[in-house]
């Protein structure tokens, strides 16, 4: 792996006027959807989210599938504790997310795309109805067949899966659906369907404005570009930073720690928790970890048994309730972290909990279950001490 130097960049928050996207738009649209996609597919651009799907690939199943309606969804659905970068892009540069999402519509042959907005984000209706407004009329101005619009969610944590998401979209239980098929072959109105996160969105913008050789000279061969992170915790910088991607996570806590850093929680509740003495060898990016954006940071104050039971509070409350791997575990591993530290249990009995977190990434229906296993197996393995004493 090549040696990474931390650097701040500042892509995604330059402003740019509608006409100025509008611009990127149209000169992007004289391209076939074929080369806008092979052109998405060689920026090596992964869906910034933090599953981290080639985004390229994700527009090509999509498009091929044979079906005369199809759709573009922005995964606006912010709710992973500690992360808060959308919000900021939604409230400073949303046109470039409608670009994103129009060049989208455009490369698979959709002539819808929707902002699936977190309903704690409702502030923000106002202001993205008058820019979505103005942007579909430039766009029926310059004769693309693209419309553009916003649904509001209700604040359920498991709508920021995609599945489930379709479904509350369809004025539905926000469950997850099962899989196959995939929302490329069955998304929103059981139709083909391309979800991508807001972030992703506005790279897509950036690469056909940039070019794709110059988004691949950011970040790493395995993490191209740059990544804007959520920094809240024990840090005396807290805030939204663009970053390149590839570093080691150490070079990230001599920038925003504060000098005792014990532990980071990287990519939120669902991401794993690295503490110290890994922080070297810990590489932010998809061939380490990746992340959504949440940086926590907890310096020595903190206690981890305490940041633990949070979480697995957190899972308790937002789990749907639809999968007994999911339903009974959550409810488990809490019990079980609090009758250890109570002393009702033996601390061996962290392992058993181990067993059934594990049991829940495989067995879970979705990503909630399946993710709980990070930040219990991380902060159990790594801070044992501090929930059995």
């Amino acid at each position: 792996m090549e040696n990474k130097i931390l650097k701040k960049v500042d892509y995604i928050f330059q402003e740019s006027s509608i006409n100025e996207i509008i611009d990127v738009v149209s000169k992007t649209l004289t391209k076939s959807p074929d080369d806008i996609i092979l052109d998405i597919i060689d920026s090596g651009l992964k869906g910034r989210g933090g599953a981290g799907f080639p985004t390229g690939l994700k527009w090509k199943f999509t498009k091929n599938e044979d079906n005369p309606v199809k759709y573009v969804i922005c995964n606006a659905d912010e709710g992973e504790p500690g992360t808060f970068k959308d919000r900021e892009i939604l409230d400073t540069v949303a046109i470039k997310v409608l670009g994103g999402m129009t060049i989208c519509g455009y490369s698979i042959g959709a002539k819808e795309g929707y902002i699936y907005l977190r309903g704690e984000y409702n502030f923000l209706l106002p202001k993205l109805n008058k820019i979505v407004d103005d942007f579909n009329k430039q766009l029926k101005s310059k004769g693309i067949d693209f419309n553009i619009f916003l649904k509001s969610g209700s604040g359920a944590y498991i709508c920021g899966e995609e599945s489930a998401l379709f479904e509350s979209m369809e004025g539905k239980r926000g469950e997850p659906r099962n899989k196959p098929p995939y929302p490329a072959v069955s998304g929103y109105n059981s139709k083909p369907t391309v979800i991508n996160n807001v972030e992703t969105l506005v790279y897509v913008t950036m690469i056909c404005k940039m070019g794709v050789e110059r988004f691949k000279e950011l970040g790493t061969k395995d993490s191209r570009g740059s990544k804007v992170f959520s920094v809240s915790g024990d840090t005396p910088t807290p805030g939204i930073y663009e970053l390149e991607l590839g570093m080691p996570l150490a070079d990230f806590i001599e920038d925003f720690g504060d000098g005792d850093t014990k532990a980071v929680q990287v990519g939120g509740a669902s991401g794993h928790c690295v503490p110290r003495k890994h922080l070297k060898e810990t590489i932010i990016g998809f061939e380490g970890i990746p992340t959504g954006g949440s940086m926590m940071i907890f310096n020595s104050t903190r206690s981890m048994y305490n940041v633990l039971h949070d979480y697995l509070e957190f899972f308790n409350e937002e789990s749907c309730g639809q999968c007994t791997p999911c339903r009974v575990g959550c409810q488990q591993l809490l019990k079980g972290i609090e009758s250890v530290k109570k002393g009702d249990r033996k601390p061996q009995y962290l392992d058993e909990l181990k067993k059934l977190a594990n049991t829940m990434k495989v067995a879970a229906k979705c990503g909630l279950g399946q993710s709980v296993a990070n930040p219990f197996n991380s902060i159990v393995d790594n801070f044992r001490e501090e929930i059995i004493y």
